[in-house]
Formats: C-alpha cells, sequence, structure tokens
C-alpha cells in the first residue's frame, strides 16, 4: 500500500537520507522522498505509531493537520528560495507561485500555526544565512548584503544587530559563532 506522509523539520539532504533509513527500518520502501514529504509504500504490518517515534528520536515529527503542513511547506519554500540565491524575487509571488495559493491565505495559515509572520521568519533564516556566509570568510559584508538581496549594507548590518545583539564584525571576530541550525528554526 502506498501512503504520503508530511514530516517536520526535513531540511536538507542528510534529513532525506535518515527519514529513508528509519522508513526501511520499518521494511517500506520510498517511493518519493522531498523536503517535508515522503511518499513510502508500506508493508501491511506497518506500524505508524512507532515509525512516528523513531522518526521523533532523529528529531522529525509527522505532522497531520493541514495548516501545519502548509505551514511546513512555506518554511521548506523559503529555505529554497534562500539557498538558491533567489532572494531577490517577491517572497509573496514567489509562495503564491510555488505552493498554489494565495498569500494572503498562506501568510494567515503561517501567523496561526507559527506565531509569527512570513516575512518575520524569513528575516531568521536570511541572517542564519548571513552567519553562514561569514563564517566561510568568502564574501565581504557588502558582497553578503548583495547575495541576500539587500538593499545596503546598513540594512543588513541594522537586522543583523537587532536580531543577534551584536555587529557582524563582532560575530565575525567572535568565532564564538553560536548558528542556529535550520531544522531548530522550522
Amino acid at each position: 500500500m502506498k501512503k504520503e506522509f508530511y514530516i517536520k523539520n526535513m531540511v536538507c539532504d542528510r534529513c532525506k537520507m535518515v527519514v529513508q533509513q528509519i522508513a526501511e527500518r520499518f521494511h517500506a520502501e520510498a517511493e518519493e522522498i522531498q523536503l517535508g514529504k515522503v511518499v513510502l509504500i508500506i508493508p501491511h504490518d506497518f506500524d505508524e505509531t512507532k515509525f512516528r517515534e523513531a522518526l521523533q528520536k532523529d528529531g522529525f515529527e509527522l505532522m497531520k493537520h493541514p495548516e501545519i503542513q502548509l505551514a511546513e511547506e512555506i518554511k521548506i519554500e523559503l529555505i529554497h528560495l534562500i539557498e538558491n540565491n533567489n532572494s531577490e524575487e517577491n517572497i509573496s509571488s514567489y509562495l503564491a507561485n510555488q505552493l498554489h495559493k494565495d498569500y494572503s491565505l498562506l501568510s494567515k495559515t503561517f501567523k496561526k500555526t507559527e506565531g509569527q509572520t512570513i516575512e518575520k521568519f524569513f528575516i531568521k533564516l536570511k541572517i542564519e544565512k548571513v552567519k553562514e556566509l561569514i563564517q566561510m570568510n568568502k564574501f565581504s559584508f557588502s558582497e553578503i548584503a548583495y547575495r541576500l538581496d539587500y538593499n545596503s549594507i546598513n540594512h543588513l548590518s541594522n537586522q543583523f544587530k537587532n536580531l543577534t545583539g551584536i555587529t557582524m564584525s563582532e560575530y565575525k571576530n567572535s568565532k564564538d559563532w553560536n548558528r542556529i541550525s535550520l531544522d531548530k528554526i522550522v
């Protein structure tokens, strides 16, 4: 039998690999695996409760409610937007096109399930990406601002300081890099 599962905290290729390994332990075959979603061919004796518990041990969570699933899809699309350096695209248009839903519905659902706006969440993601780029030490602050589609280095600097409490230079020089992994933001 084929069954679709929506899984919270799947944010990278390693996550997909771990979920696939968990499924295999339950003798389920992954027919399709994407960030946040897996389609399994499950045996007749598949124990969904134990599957859920195994996922939880590795930091994942099975999702049921459609609003929670939609919020998770929004998060995944925002991560794709940043990772693929498409941040110059308007967030509302991008999400509406990718998820084939009206942005006002997406915005209301996200705020209801996550307790914050899509925009605030996106800024948090961008700041974590800034931290990553600073740690790579390959780009100047101006180049980082440009890559993440900030109008100016000052705008990025202000957002960084507001969210982290320190300047980008202080972060770079501290070497106490306290990045939040995407699965913790998500």
